[in-house]
């Protein structure tokens, strides 16, 4: 009867106990201390649900409070050390309990590819100044260090990113750069020395009138409506075993037909920063044909600067590098080869009408950095203002392919100057073949109306060519498309996602002069475009 009585002493003394901790509640949200000993603290515990500091979207999550306070502060769905923003700069709580180099190397564990520096020195263990996280403040987005704290916006894309020199002379070399580091086009920086892969993918949807007329008959219009995934591509970066300061890059489009549209491996010539690049052609001396369309602020490049101009090889042999020791004045050289006709992919060459032209070109360009520096693979967006900016490049070659042989020259201008983008380029060749001259030109201007939040542009351009003599009837296409054309375009892009998700509405009027039996053609397109790039 004792041994009942006890036992029965000791449920009603737990059920008290038990009832007396379930009265208990987290009576401060923001403490971080856990009030009520249930093991969950401030607005991880239920009792925390409504609070005002456990709001959704109240602030960034970039601070070592914020991502340790297991909350999802700026409502992206990812919550502390599970949100990206949790690696940035003198973020500590999430790099976990080792503090060394990886593997002797001098890289930092927090971010591989820095070296770890001393917050002794004024420096953050990634090589911040701690004046720069001073003056941004918890509110401010670390891109805007781009360009600031001694940092020249010089290195913005995996090209430049990884090739082990520092390009803008500003004492950081690589992912230690800001603008590698912050800026979402680079890929070899997030927190991987390893390969990388990026996705980008668009989805549109518009309208698209065409007006045809040939030989003074009434026009003919036609009206097509779509909605589509308009690209979607697979970028693979990584390094080449063993050969220090190396990269290649695989780019692939996955749309109706897999394709690997672009290839490139980059070695380094000495250790003055000079390279050698082979990849598959189709750059030439401009390189809007190998730019994905997630830099382009109108999405596709103007097809008349490069229709008549440049050719998409099999292969092609650069070599590139400074010429001056700061970088002010550049150069690079090429060659290029192929076969027959191509379908726009890796391998995908093809005879047609028995024309087994062997195709071949090659050139030298010089590029010339008046202020900051400039890569061709640059990005035409702007997010947040930007340095000045002022660069030119001028080239020319010589290019064989099927139908047709000629001399050509390029130049680029690029300014850029607090919210303000302009870009010209002029193509201009030689028509042997045919005693035709022909030039083509574009010039765009981009203004950021609204930092991190609205973006507009336009351009303007046109094709004019003389007259081509004796083109025979069976000419390729390459040659009979070549007709005189004038278009314009405007965009408005809004970053409803940082600048990793964009939604753009564009508008394009293109007219195409025609011939005898080529009816003239005028197009009114508007679409409106997603993008996404991680």
């Amino acid at each position: 009867m004792f041994r009942i009585l006890t036992i029965a002493a000791c449920l009603c003394w737990f059920s008290a106990s038990a009832f007396a901790d379930d009265a208990k509640k987290e009576t401060n949200c923001s403490d971080r201390i856990d009030d009520d000993g249930d093991g969950m603290v401030d607005c991880a515990d239920a009792d925390c649900q409504n609070d005002p500091a456990c709001k959704v979207g109240q602030g960034p999550e970039n601070t070592d409070a914020r991502c340790s306070d297991w909350f999802d502060n700026d409502g992206d769905g990812l919550m502390d050390c599970d949100d990206p923003d949790c690696e940035g700069v003198g973020i500590r709580v999430c790099k976990g309990s080792w503090k060394g180099d990886l593997g002797g190397s001098g890289q930092s564990a927090a971010r591989p590819g820095l070296p770890a520096t001393s917050v002794a020195n004024g420096m953050t263990d990634e090589g911040i100044p701690l004046e720069a996280l001073t003056a941004m403040g918890e509110s401010t987005d670390f891109f805007e260090l781009i360009g600031k704290f001694g940092d020249k916006d010089g290195e913005r894309n995996d090209q430049v990113c990884s090739d082990g020199i520092d390009n803008d002379g500003d004492g950081r070399i690589d992912c230690n750069d800001f603008g590698c580091r912050f800026d979402p086009d680079v890929s070899v920086c997030r927190g991987s020395s390893g390969v990388r892969l990026g996705i980008i993918s668009m989805v549109n949807g518009g309208k698209l009138s065409s007006t045809s007329t040939l030989a003074g008959a009434p026009g003919v219009t036609t009206d097509t409506y779509t909605t589509q995934f308009s690209r979607l591509e697979a970028n693979v970066l990584g390094p080449i075993a063993l050969i220090q300061n190396s990269f290649f890059l695989l780019s692939t489009r996955l749309e109706r037909t897999p394709r690997l549209t672009f290839a490139m491996f980059q070695m380094p010539l000495g250790n003055k920063g000079h390279f050698l690049n082979l990849n598959s052609g189709g750059g030439g001396l401009a390189a809007g044909l190998i730019t994905t369309g997630a830099k382009n602020m109108f999405v596709e490049p103007a097809a008349y600067m490069y229709r008549a101009f440049e050719q998409a090889n099999g292969a092609a042999l650069e070599a590139y590098g400074p010429i001056t020791s700061d970088s002010k004045l550049t150069y690079r050289v090429f060659a290029a080869g192929g076969s027959g006709q191509t379908t726009g992919s890796v391998g995908g060459t093809y005879i047609k009408n028995n024309d087994t032209t062997y195709t071949y070109g090659g050139g030298v360009q010089l590029g010339i950095n008046v202020i900051g520096m400039y890569n061709r693979f640059d990005t035409e967006f702007l997010y947040t203002s930007a340095p000045t900016q002022l660069a030119f490049l001028a080239g020319v070659k010589f290019d064989q392919r099927s139908g047709e042989r000629y001399p050509a020259a390029n130049a680029l201008g690029v300014f850029k100057w607090s919210r303000l983008y302009l870009k010209t380029e002029f193509y201009a060749k030689r028509d042997i073949d045919y005693s035709s001259n022909s030039i083509a030109y574009n010039a765009r201007l981009g203004v950021l109306v609204i930092p991190k939040w609205l973006y507009v542009g336009a351009d303007y351009g046109a094709f004019v060519s003389d007259p081509m003599q004796n083109v025979p009837a069976s000419a390729p296409s390459s040659v009979t498309k070549q007709m005189d054309e004038m278009q314009w375009r405007v965009g408005a892009h809004v970053y409803f996602w940082r600048n990793i998700g964009i939604a753009s509405v564009i508008l394009r009027d293109r007219q195409v002069q025609g011939s005898d039996t080529v009816a003239k053609l005028h197009e009114n397109e508007i679409f409106g475009n997603v993008t996404f790039r991680f």
